[in-house]
């Protein structure tokens, strides 16, 4: 006879468990991730931007080929996800993104990533108070980064003199951009909120609407119109089909020399751009062209505003943002300030509600008076009157 046995339950092993999504671009690896999922990737000097983008997608872990700090400049992005609780490991083996496919369910626990019952990987556990002390050490180090940055922001000024003092090179578009309001949009950190706040401001003064990238769909989301599309490498863009075709204008970023890579994504999609070429950034092309065309205020949504912003983005785009901000200057205005600063249009409506107040506190306070209370009795005695004669004909007309 056999007797039935009971199976012993499962051990729960230690650490974080979720499904691997590996890439050395975190931007590849990010678009097929979703909650719970591990990213495996290499990005030395994560920024805040990347950041909040896995936060977002409820990413638990991320292991990293490179140092989240590579101690080069203060970067924003750790902070930020050991903040969220996202475990963090770097330094580990790059062989790791060549023997891990992508979609395998891992497990990491105290620094090594395992498939199974096997190790696979190795590396060091990022806390709160590593990335604290590294940070501080950063910020120690800024001495020699601003000594570089003095150099290639001559060497950007001598190569792009032309655009930058007369915006020479700029293409001219359709889209009329004088004396009216843009708004620049990057789908930078917290562009989401930036929109929201600027609704009643796009409602009533109808600015022109910029997309820089993915910034298109971001307007799109938001259930706006794109007039104007500024994307790099159309093959490496984060905007999607529907968004560049959505938008009235598109103007491609290419080198100084007209070479771009993926031109062929825009023939395919039948968009005839319009080519500038400079060595600036995206980014910053979409508010040169906001103030070569003469826009009455530039307004930035996800851009980088503060200093510890500004450092915290690619290294080679410094010089670019620096300048072009000098450049913009007198016009350029964070979203986040904008509904401090405009207080919204008079609408008919409101005055309206004002003279029928106002004839409402005068009818009272004539109506307290002797003469004002005779006008009175007399007035509802007429209409007393009147009510009755026209009572009496309505009966009179179905009797």
């Amino acid at each position: 006879m056999k007797f039935p046995t009971r199976k012993p339950p499962p051990v729960e092993l230690p650490g974080t468990t979720g499904t691997a999504r590996v890439d050395r671009r975190t931007s590849a690896a990010l678009a097929r991730a979703g909650a719970g999922d591990v990213l495996v990737v290499e990005h030395q000097d994560m920024d805040r931007t990347t950041a909040q983008d896995i936060v977002d997608r409820g990413v638990t872990a991320v292991v990293n080929v490179r140092p989240f700090i590579s101690g080069r400049y203060p970067n924003l992005g750790p902070a930020l996800l050991a903040a969220a609780g996202v475990v963090l490991v770097d330094q580990v083996d790059a062989a790791v993104l060549r023997s891990l496919r992508d979609g395998t369910e891992v497990r990491l626990h105290d620094g090594v990533l395992h498939v199974g019952d096997a190790a696979v990987a190795t590396g060091r556990v990022v806390t709160s108070e590593i990335v604290a002390a590294e940070m501080t050490e950063a910020r120690a180090g800024l001495t020699s980064q601003l000594e570089s940055f003095t150099h290639n922001a001559t060497e950007f000024l001598r190569r792009e003199q032309d655009l930058l003092l007369h915006g020479l090179g700029a293409p001219e578009l359709r889209t009329s951009m004088t004396g009216r309001p843009v708004v620049v949009v990057v789908r930078g950190y917290d562009y989401a909120t930036d929109l929201r706040r600027l609704r009643r401001f796009i409602a009533e003064q109808r600015p022109v609407l910029v997309g820089v990238d993915a910034g298109v769909d971001a307007i799109r989301e938001a259930g706006l119109r794109v007039d104007v599309a500024v994307v790099g490498e159309a093959g490496l863009s984060d905007a999607t089909d529907e968004g560049l075709r959505s938008a009235r204008e598109v103007v491609r970023h290419t080198d100084r020399t007209g070479r771009v890579r993926g031109a062929g994504r825009l023939e395919a999609l039948a968009i005839r751009a319009r080519d500038f070429g400079s060595a600036a950034t995206t980014e910053d092309l979409a508010l040169l062209l906001a103030d070569i065309g003469e826009a009455s205020a530039v307004v930035c949504v996800g851009t980088h505003a503060s200093l510890d912003e500004f450092l915290d983005r690619q290294r080679a785009g410094l010089a670019s943002t620096f300048l072009t901000r000098l450049r913009v200057g007198p016009r350029l205005v964070d979203a986040r300030v904008v509904p401090d600063l405009h207080a919204g249009r008079v609408r008919r409506w409101h005055l309206a509600l004002v003279l029928l107040v106002g004839l409402v506190a005068l009818g009272v306070a004539v109506a307290a008076t002797p003469v004002g209370n005779d006008w009175w009795t007399d007035f509802a005695a007429w209409s007393s009157t009147v009510l009755e004669r026209t009572t009496d004909r309505v009966r009179g007309a179905f009797s």
